[in-house]
This record gives structure tokens, sequence and C-alpha cells, in this order.
């Protein structure tokens, strides 16, 4: 079964969403983002969520999670909880 290993963070807006996305890029560090940003309790250790297999996230976040790039910032993902940006860091 496929396993992945991923790390992401939740926030309530898509326009903040787009923003923490572009500081990323621009260089900061996603998990120093996800500790100062991000509502879910993973933030604290730097959005990490550990390793899951396919089923055990909501829809959007499987999705993302199986079949985008690994090492590549996605995102905005709406599901139930807001809006995320989910980095896969690997996937076997």
């Amino acid at each position: 079964m496929a396993q992945a290993t991923a790390r992401h963070i939740l926030v309530d807006n898509e326009a903040k969403c787009e923003e923490l996305k572009q500081q990323i890029a621009d260089g900061k560090d996603f998990g120093e983002v996800a500790r100062e940003h991000s509502s879910c309790p993973s933030g604290r250790n730097g959005g990490d969520l550990g390793s899951f297999g396919p089923g055990q996230m909501v829809p959007e976040f499987d999705k993302a999670v199986f079949n985008g790039d690994v090492n590549v910032v996605q995102g905005p993902i709406k599901t139930q909880f807001g809006y995320h940006l989910l980095e896969v860091t690997s996937r076997t």
C-alpha cells in the first residue's frame, strides 16, 4: 500500500493561504511559516503530519498527496477545515 509523509499549513481563508505560499516561494522556511500561522495542532511541529496511507485524510488532501509532486508546495487546497498548503516530503 502506498505511504506518504507530508506537512501542511491550515488557515481560514484563501487569501491568507496564497500570501503564505508566496512567502515560502520567496525563501521562507515552510516549517517556520507553519509554526507561526497554522491553526492545526501540527503547526507547532512545523506542520508535520507524519506517515499515512490513502483514505486516512479527507479526499481533497488524499488527491493532492498521492497525485501531486513530492517536495513541491501545493495549494490552496480547500477542505471542510479551511485552506491548506501541503508539501509531500516522501511517497512510496
